[in-house]
């Protein structure tokens, strides 16, 4: 269960940094806009500043999970794990968050939240041995 904890918050920082990219990099691209709703070219750009911030948010997310990967995988579980609680458990509250501020949007919510979850979870009952 300790790799599938592992590797399930693996899954959900690269789930991230594919955010931070269509967020912070492609927001205006047609796939953005098609993800995200945002209709025309001009109505992305008009959110395009707030957009670049999220998707900075999503990546350090991500960068906490990966930092706490390799820190667990070189022999620092304590602090590996804190680092995977800490970035997948942010994960886990964003959505939270999202699904209660915008329930028609429960859809993301799940995307992003369900993957961490399930990580935090394995993880959590593997150390509790």
């Amino acid at each position: 269960m300790e790799i599938a904890g592992l590797g399930f918050a693996g899954i959900a920082a690269l789930v991230h940094v594919y955010i931070f990219y269509l967020e912070s990099i492609a927001w205006t691209s047609e796939r953005a806009r098609k993800i995200f709703g945002t209709g025309t070219v001009n109505e992305a750009a008009a959110q395009r500043e707030l957009a670049f911030n999220q998707g900075f948010y999503n990546l350090f997310l991500a960068i906490v999970v990966f930092t706490g990967l390799v820190v667990y995988l070189l022999g620092h579980a304590e602090v590996g794990a804190t680092l995977v609680f800490a970035g997948a458990g942010s994960m886990v509250a964003a959505a939270t968050v999202l699904i209660l501020s915008s329930p028609d949007k429960a859809a993301a919510a799940l995307k992003q939240g369900v993957i961490p979850l399930v990580g935090l979870v394995l993880l959590a009952t593997s150390l509790a041995r």
